[in-house]
């Protein structure tokens, strides 16, 4: 969000969308005005799911930031924001192979229905700024935000479950042959959800020297409206699951209603004030940096009082090296807001507390050189103790929340980034994060088959992702500069995944690990500051390149989430969704 200094703008036009953006100031410059717009759609990536049918994903957002300085103590600005999201889904039908090398499984299902998601949102801010002296600044801020949902869908899935032949001398090895099961789900959802916040905030900074002051207060109201409707039902092989009891008698009895899965239907609103206020102060003496604040929130739904104090130091010693290291601690509190009041049944927990986080962290920066080039590494080991925990589960892809304080927990790990040139004028960086996280639900338990009660004790969390690693690499052709490749690789470890009503404790496999290559390569046809000779139709801009991407290279099916089905004696299996495969993407940038 910066100020101008001259009328300018950029275009961006690709296969998956467009952005665009435009920039200026007035002949006194006191007006500054900033404009963008961005269309998308991933339909094109879609198109190479495993379930095909019509997808119709359509995403568009414009935002401008208008600033005009009164004079030199008295400005004035407008942030406004401005989005939508429509998804618009017809399956058709889908093929997809799981299982193991012993017991390989293919699962084929044909659809029926849609679905129509609209998300919009409005985002509008006016802030004051005033420079009441040459050591302080006063911002007052004025902002309301508003949110239009809806989930509905009706569809029909009919599925096949067959054994695949895995015997080499067979004739037909590599075939579906033995069906497994037949069954149809029937998944049905009206939901609407509206939100709007409001809020007034004043913050202010005060400098001198080494000293550095920060405060800020502010209120905010907050009012939504929720209406949930979602059932599923199941009917394998001809009997709608869960099946009630059959009777054989003489006489003809009255059979039991058949029930529905996971049925969810209630209304919902809620109206409440928040207000919070923090103290900032930072001292620089000598080669010691010492930061502490405190953080106090209320809020009226709960009538909870909140305080978090944290404090920071950093360190540069007399050494040769260039190496600053770092400690610091605090309490944090995750004030919940409206989904984490919400229990599986749909409703509302009033009484519901912040989470609390203790944290502890210790660190380093250390810039150095190697073949006389910069390079920077940062280092962080951290320990954050959890309580107060709202334990949670992940439902394909969305997040269902226990709506209660019932847990306690902890995470811990290690970060390492380096920075750097490894070749020369490029940036490129990599990345290795080892973290663990578990929680403890309070007197939780389960019996098994022989009637024993079993402690669960510690679970891994949905986001226990123990390695994560990521490298960024660019390079260009030594006597063609303009001619850039730059190449990014990801792997991340698999999250922790279990059956579906099943204790907390019973997280028996995970996700297959994340692998991912993506490589791309651009061309700069128009450099800054220089025009091309004869008529080139870029001289007007002031840059302007091309790239052509390929997003995931190696075409590895990587798993999101799964579909779970199952035959009438209750036995479920996990169906994979697969990520997207091999895609490229064609981008031309403008700058003017």
């Amino acid at each position: 969000y910066k100020k101008p200094r001259k009328l300018g703008g950029s275009a961006t036009m690709s296969l998956l969308g467009a952005n665009l953006h435009l920039e200026g100031t007035s002949k006194s410059k006191k007006f500054t005005f900033l404009l963008g717009a961005r269309k998308k759609s991933t339909k094109y990536i879609l198109n190479s799911l495993d379930t095909q049918g019509e997808y119709n994903p359509d995403f568009a957002d414009i935002q401008t930031y208008l600033n005009y300085e009164f004079n030199d103590k008295w400005s004035i600005s407008y942030l406004g924001n401005y989005s939508r999201n429509i998804y618009s889904h017809i399956p058709q039908n889908r093929i997809t192979r799981f299982g193991t090398i012993s017991v390989p499984l293919e699962v084929r299902i044909f659809f029926e229905g849609q679905e129509i998601d609209k998300y919009e949102t409005f985002f509008n801010a006016i802030k004051s700024s005033w420079r009441a002296s040459e050591n302080t600044n006063l911002n007052l801020t004025a902002s309301t935000f508003s949110t239009y949902e809806s989930e509905t869908f009706d569809i029909l899935g009919q599925y096949w479950l067959y054994e695949i032949d895995n015997d080499l001398g067979s004739d037909n090895f590599g075939e579906a042959t033995f069906n497994r099961g037949v069954g149809t789900h029937l998944n049905h959802a009206r939901n609407y959800l509206k939100a709007s916040v409001h809020s007034l905030q004043h913050n202010g900074l005060y400098t001198k020297d080494n000293l550095e002051f920060r405060w800020g207060i502010k209120t905010q109201s907050e009012s939504i409206q929720d209406i949930l409707s979602e059932w599923t039902m199941i009917d394998s092989a001809g009997f709608s699951l869960p099946h009630p009891p059959d009777y054989l008698a003489d006489t003809l009895q009255t059979p039991t209603s058949f029930d529905l899965e996971d049925v969810l239907k209630t209304e919902a609103s809620l109206d409440s004030y928040r207000h919070t206020a923090y103290m900032q102060y930072q001292q620089t003496i000598d080669r010691i940096i010492l930061n502490a604040g405190v953080r106090g929130s209320y809020w009226d739904l709960n009538e909870e009082y909140l305080v978090s104090p944290r404090a920071s130091i950093a360190y540069k010693p007399i050494w040769d090296k260039d190496i600053i290291f770092r400690a610091s601690s605090g309490v944090y509190y995750q004030s919940p807001f409206y989904r984490e009041l919400r229990d599986l049944e749909g409703q509302l927990n009033r009484n519901i507390k912040a989470q609390k986080s203790t944290h502890f962290i210790i660190g380093s920066d250390y810039n150095f050189n190697i073949w006389q080039r910069p390079f920077k590494l940062v280092t962080e080991l951290y320990y954050k103790e959890l309580e107060n925990l709202i334990p949670y589960e992940i439902e394909n892809v969305r997040i269902r929340y226990y709506a209660e304080n019932i847990a306690s927990g902890f995470a811990k790990g290690i970060d390492i980034r380096l920075n750097g040139e490894f070749v020369k004028g490029m940036e490129s960086w990599a990345s290795l994060s080892i973290m663990k996280t578990a929680a403890d639900i309070e007197n939780d338990f389960y019996t098994d088959e022989n009637g024993k009660i079993n402690e669960i004790g510690y679970y891994a969390r949905p986001t226990d992702q123990r390695v994560n690693f990521s490298l960024f690499f660019q390079d260009y052709l030594p006597k063609m500069p303009h001619f850039k490749m730059h190449l990014n690789l990801m792997y991340g470890s698999g999250f922790p995944l279990g059956t579906p009503e099943t204790y907390k404790g019973e997280y028996n496999f995970r996700m297959p690990d994340y692998k991912r290559v993506d490589i791309g390569f651009s061309i700069v046809l128009k450099k800054e500051g220089k025009k091309k000779k004869g008529f080139n139709p870029f001289n007007f801009t002031e840059t302007t390149w091309i790239s052509l991407e390929a997003f995931n290279l190696l075409d590895i099916d990587n798993t999101v989430s799964y579909l779970w089905i199952q035959d009438v004696g209750g036995t479920q299996f996990a169906v994979p969704n697969y990520l997207t495969s091999r895609q490229l993407n064609l981008k031309l940038h403008l700058s003017f």
